[in-house]
């Protein structure tokens, strides 16, 4: 949707981050903080700062780690 640019990317909403874990691990917020991290880096503080919610999941599929929902604003 945003063409073959990110330049059209006025803001990164919210991000959704599904992590592959087991019962007992509860940081999947720090799995999902690289995602953050990135976000931050490509786009700036301003355009890249986003609501987030990190679950963890018994299995992705294809046997993915992790799997990111992201919700962006186009200019």
């Amino acid at each position: 949707a945003a063409g073959t640019t990110l330049d059209g990317v006025r803001r990164i909403v919210k991000v959704l981050s599904l992590v592959n874990s087991t019962p007992s691990y509860t940081e999947q917020h720090l799995v999902t903080n690289g995602c953050s991290e990135l976000l931050g880096q490509v786009f700036g503080p301003e355009v890249g700062a986003h609501a987030r919610s990190a679950f963890g999941v018994a299995q992705l599929p294809l046997g993915a780690c992790v799997e990111i929902e992201l919700i962006a604003e186009l200019a």
